[in-house]
């Protein structure tokens, strides 16, 4: 889901504010004083010659002596985040105080001696418990801007009226019932937030407020705007978002003056026609409403840079949209967009692009999601050569070992294999023509079952795809239902949300009819069972973010017993989206289980080939089959399956692009759409790699075989092909296969030796190692800058063979707790939970992946202990001995106090590659803790967590520790949950 933009825009204008007020002050002398303990602060002597008093985050309930009358020359005096619960009784003598802030304390009630600052041009409340305002706030008549949100204010006093020079007002998130007609008398007033109070309608004497340029209405419950409201002119911006508007009023184009409104989350079904007359809008959100159509007249809003539409049910874009030549940000995503207009590429300004989640089909997906210049290539490209529909459809098999997936891959195939399936254990690919008539072409990749193969397999799991999972009948029993069906189901949950299965029951000739019957039913109500979990599990968690969104942020702040404390409103909208869109987006799981037997009878095969055609042709389940190319792409990709060499150069890639009739401008969009649709690789973000083109899968796929069979036998059996080798080099030989099933160690030389079938030349290998590090699976531990000297070799490490549980550690941790360090020592811990499924190779690619920012490493099975500069960091995995516990991947590490930053620099980085990785699961369902350190020094087994989102915020203001509530008398320092800086890339927004 995209981001709601409200807080974006609030955010600005309040940056502005702040810079007005920095304007002010910088003329002026400032003082910060704090003190650790409330009852030890003083002011210093020369107090009477301070302009400004900042005295916020000092848990004050009363003043320090000092602050008087004398102080003539004070002008501001800061007081938020204290814990003041009335107004402090040296205050009303401040009377040349030009700014006060009490933000963010308990304060209850106003004392009317308020009203005796009348200097006062400043005032801030927010945050705090008032239910009323003192009516000597009417006296106040020199103030300016005035802030009393986040209370629980049920009116305002009848004086509030007076506050005629009043020009911002925020009385948002409060307790009014109604528009208090007080606040249409201010005839001064520019910016105005009423959002989040519980109002129904406006009155019509709105128009009195002539002046307002900047209006919040968020989250009120208006379902209806009065004509009035169109008469306030001057507005500038308007945030309606949240309410339950379903249209505006006519004379809505009166507001001629209206750069950005926010109309999302409403209940809009046509597209607000009077927004066509608001010619200087730059900025129109519609996120979340129920939009069909767009009007071809959107162009008339010429001046628009930012169109947000995301959510709503819009089926086609207007040709006039590629008018909008201003726009800079366009938010598509989860719509029914099919085909998009012509010359769309000439939204060339626009750098925030989302489109995810609609059934494109032209341009193809792939492209879409590239961005706005590779559809400009492929609308160029479709304009220069005639279009072409050439319907193929990646058809994967998969299930457990022995489910009969070989067999039935066969049996489909037949005779009509227009292309020799790919010969050797592991993965095998077959071309499938199932509709000679129609041309509909399978590709069937074969997935092995074993789970040696567990690392490779999900890179051939991928959207656009039918899956057929294989379930052996024979070897199926209701016990072992997880392990032959749902894990399955869940791997591809977490690799391709909504994707679509067909499960196939196999070996029915080895049952009886009665066996069949049952185990079918059985299968049919384990799944639906298993998705009934999951899904209560979900709404579980959406239904806990929805009651810490209810409740204020204050209260998320100061309580370590609320859900999700302290993390902001902006994360947990985050958190809400993906919960969301893990639950909009469940497998299609087609029904019922289809059984067959690849025995002489075929039994059920035709009515499976039936089904997935059926299915296959289905333009609402599988869109992109019908996918519109530019004919030369597709002649591009037939030129690249004839050459039988493993890669091609660049060049050798533009000549065939030549012979497609793509001259070499033109040929990296099309490179970059057959990477996309799997159809060859080619890296262009590589620097090694960019410079060729991998075309013949089938022979990476061999080479990907050899090393994944983890056979000793198969691997000496390659290794001793040369017939000249002798019994002291086959013992050798031996010793390397040993050492590369036990520690996953491979020197170049035997690497060579065991892709001598399938590599030429030296720059063959290198390449292919370039590749396999590029995929994270294996890397170099001692890649030579120049020829290594004195012919010293070079190893390889494949981290998915380590065998051995614990690696040879050093002495500063055990597991995950400090073993013998000072007491001053204390230890940093980001752990993942992973409570469904743990992606299946995630460990060891992650493994790879870190060892660029690492040294002086030492791998273990589930762990590694390595060094960032000097500073230590361990990596554990432990996977779940229950099926009520969850997988955990932690990252720690450890510093004094004072230096903790030096463990954030370790650790950030990891969990940032980490959280990279992650993003190939969009529909994987993970938390993310930081651990409590004061529970792992007393070595808790069951440590407290910190939610995870703080990581992505910046230390909150002033708060410098934080309660543990496991021990209530201890406290945290706020350094040992927040990183100095935020997190570049959020680890709870990795599904959008």
């Amino acid at each position: 889901m995209a981001e709601n933009p409200g807080s974006v825009k609030t955010a600005k204008v309040w940056r502005e504010a702040a810079l007005r007020c920095r304007k002010l002050r910088s003329n002026l002398r400032q003082l910060t004083v704090s003190s650790q303990s409330s009852q030890n602060l003083t002011l210093p002597e020369n107090i009477k010659q301070i302009h400004i008093l900042n005295l916020a985050n000092n848990s004050l309930q009363e003043l320090p002596e000092g602050l008087d009358s004398s102080l003539t020359n004070l002008r501001a005096l800061i007081l938020r985040r204290n814990r003041f619960c009335r107004l402090p009784p040296p205050l009303p003598a401040l009377r040349h105080l030009d700014e006060l802030d009490l933000g963010h304390n308990c304060l209850a009630q106003l004392a009317g001696e308020l009203g005796g600052l009348q200097r006062l041009r400043k005032l801030c409340l927010s945050h705090n418990k008032l239910q009323l305002l003192p009516p000597e706030i009417g006296d106040l008549g020199g103030l300016e801007e005035l802030d009393v949100s986040f209370n629980e204010l049920g009116q305002l006093p009848s004086t509030f009226g007076r506050l005629q020079r009043l020009r911002t007002l925020d009385v948002d998130h409060n307790k009014l019932t109604h528009f208090p007609p007080q606040i249409l008398h201010l005839g001064e007033l520019e910016e105005l937030d009423f959002s989040g109070n519980s109002i129904r309608v406006l009155p019509q004497e709105i128009l009195m407020l002539r002046s307002v340029k900047i209006l919040w209405l968020s989250g009120l419950k208006l379902s209806c705007l009065p004509d009035t409201f169109c008469r306030l002119t001057a507005l500038e911006s308007l945030m309606l978002d949240n309410n339950a508007l379903h249209s505006l009023p006519p004379s809505f184009g009166d507001l001629g003056r209206l750069k950005m409104i926010n109309l999302s989350s409403n209940r809009f079904e046509d597209f607000p026609a009077v927004l066509l007359e608001l010619v200087n809008l730059e900025e129109l959100y519609l996120s979340r409403n129920r939009l069909s159509a767009i009007p071809p007249k959107i162009s008339n809003i010429s001046r628009l840079a930012t169109l947000w539409l995301d959510n709503n049910r819009v089926r086609y874009l207007p040709d006039s949209i590629v008018e909008l030549v201003h726009l800079e940000e366009l938010v598509l995503q989860g719509n029914q967009i099919a085909i998009l207009p012509d010359s769309f590429g000439k939204l060339s300004k626009v750098s925030l692009w989302k489109i995810k989640d609609n059934p494109l089909i032209q341009p193809p997906y792939e492209v879409c999601m590239k961005g706005i210049p590779y559809i400009a290539a492929y609308q160029k490209e479709l304009a220069l050569s005639q279009p072409a529909v050439k319907p193929r459809l990646k058809l994967v098999l998969m299930g457990s070992k022995c489910a009969g997936k070989t067999s039935l891959r066969q049996c489909l195939v037949g005779n009509l294999s227009s292309l020799p399936a790919i010969h050797g254990k592991g993965i095998e690919v077959t071309q499938w023509v199932a509709d000679a008539e129609k041309n509909l072409t399978f590709i069937v990749y074969d997935l092995a079952g074993d789970q040696n193969y567990d690392l490779i397999q999900p890179f051939f799991l991928s959207p656009g795809a039918l899956y057929v999972l294989v379930v052996s009948l024979k070897a199926y029993v209701s016990g072992r239902f997880y392990e032959l069906v749902g894990y399955f189901l869940h791997l591809l949950g977490a690799r391709v949300p909504h994707g679509v299965v067909c499960v196939v029951g196999a070996h029915v000739d080895q049952c009886n009819e009665k066996e069949v019957e049952e185990k079918c039913l059985d299968i049919h109500h384990q799944i639906a069972l298993q998705e009934k979990r999951d899904v209560e599990v979900m709404q579980a968690v959406a239904e806990k973010v929805d009651g810490a969104l209810g409740q204020e942020f204050d209260l998320r702040a100061t309580n370590p017993h609320a859900p999700f404390y302290g993390v902001s409103d902006k994360n947990l909208r985050r958190k809400k989206a993906q919960v969301q869109y893990l639950l909009n987006n469940r497998l299609q799981i087609l029904s019922p289980v289809i059984t067959v037997s690849c025995q002489e009878d075929h039994i059920g095969i035709n009515r499976l080939k039936d089904k997935l055609l059926s299915v296959a042709e289905h333009r609402e389940i599988f869109p992109n089959l019908h996918r519109i190319l530019p004919k030369s792409w597709q002649r591009l990709e037939e030129l690249h399956y004839k050459p039988q060499e493993l890669w091609l150069s660049w060049w050798d890639s533009a000549r065939l692009g030549l012979q497609a009739g793509l001259t070499e401008d033109r040929l990296q969009s099309a490179l970059s759409y057959l990477h996309e649709s799997g159809k060859l690789l080619y890296f262009e973000d590589s620097l090694t790699l960019k410079e060729c083109v991998f075309h013949n899968l089938t022979k990476l796929i061999d080479i990907l075989n050899v090393f994944f069979q983890r056979d000793a036998s198969v691997l000496l059996q390659k290794l001793l092909a040369d017939a000249n080798i002798d019994e002291l080099r086959a013992t050798q030989l031996h010793h390397y296969v040993e050492g590369f099933l036990l520690h996953g160690l491979l020197p170049l030389h035997i690497i060579r030796l065991l892709l001598k079938p399938h590599i030429k030349t030296q720059q063959d290998l290198h390449l292919i190692l370039e590749l396999l590090e590029k995929m994270g699976l294996c890397y170099c531990l001692n890649k030579p800058k120049i020829k290594p000297l004195n012919g010293a070799a070079v190893w390889f490490k494949f981290p998915c063979y380590v065998k051995n549980e614990v690696p040879h550690a050093e002495a500063w941790i055990n597991g995950s707790n400090l073993s013998g360090q000072p007491f001053a020592i204390e230890q940093l811990q980001v752990e993942y939970s992973f409570p469904f499924l743990f992606p299946p190779g995630l460990f060891a690619r992650y493994s790879v992946q870190i060892n660029s920012h690492v040294v002086q490493r030492s791998d273990g099975k589930y762990q590694i202990f390595a060094y960032r500069g000097k500073v230590p960091v361990v990596i554990s995995y432990r996977p779940t001995q229950s099926s009520l516990q969850a997988d955990t991947l932690s990252i720690a590490s450890h510093a004094s106090l004072p230096n903790i930053w030096t463990a954030w620099q370790a650790i950030i980085p990891l969990v940032e590659e980490l959280n990279v990785l992650l993003q190939e699961w969009p529909g994987l369902y993970f938390t993310v803790h930081v651990l409590c350190s004061k529970c792992l020094k007393r070595g808790s087994s069951n440590p407290h967590t910190f939610p995870g989102e703080l990581l992505t915020q910046s230390r909150p203001e002033g708060v410098t520790e934080i309660i543990c509530p496991k021990n209530g008398s201890e406290r945290v320092d706020v350094a040992l949950v927040y990183p100095p800086t935020p997190t570049v890339i959020s680890p709870c927004c990795l599904c959008q």
